[in-house]
């Protein structure tokens, strides 16, 4: 009869696990990534938010444009205002309040060397934290004059 032997692997005391210095640099380096990691994750949202900004002055400045080019007359001059009101054209159905109420608008009508044209700039204004925030927009029209 044959004799069988197991063989066990017996560690020496502390040899197994991490070491309290594996531990420490782990927590270090956690300690320094993290801090960074939110502060990007805080960034991708300020960037987020503007993006949105952005696109909600823009399409605002082209109801401006629009509102505009279909004016018969183009005075001279500078106008403002906010977006309280409904858009031209728009059927009321419901409540039309605080609509746009971050936003302001410029509408900055000027000559140009030919006579019967008229550069039309549209400026959309908003606080974005401590700053003014402004989107430009510009377009020409034909403002023909009384002889037409």
């Amino acid at each position: 009869m044959r004799k069988t032997q197991t063989v066990r692997f017996v560690s020496p005391a502390g040899s197994s696990g991490f070491t309290l210095l594996e531990v420490l640099i782990a927590i270090a380096i956690l300690a320094l990534t993290l801090p960074i990691l939110l502060g990007l994750r805080n960034r991708d949202l300020d960037l987020h938010a503007r993006a949105a900004d952005i696109t909600a002055a823009t399409m605002l400045a082209q109801e401006k444009l629009t509102e505009a080019e279909m004016s018969p007359v183009f005075p001279i001059g500078e106008t403002s205002g906010d977006f309280q009101n409904p858009p031209l054209g728009y059927q009321v159905l419901g409540d039309t309040a605080n609509r746009a109420d971050k936003y302001r608008w410029k509408r900055i009508v000027t000559t140009t060397p030919l006579n019967a044209v008229r550069e039309v700039k549209i400026q959309i204004l908003w606080q974005q934290g401590a700053a003014d925030e402004v989107l430009e927009v510009s377009t020409y029209v034909f403002a023909p004059g009384p002889s037409f």
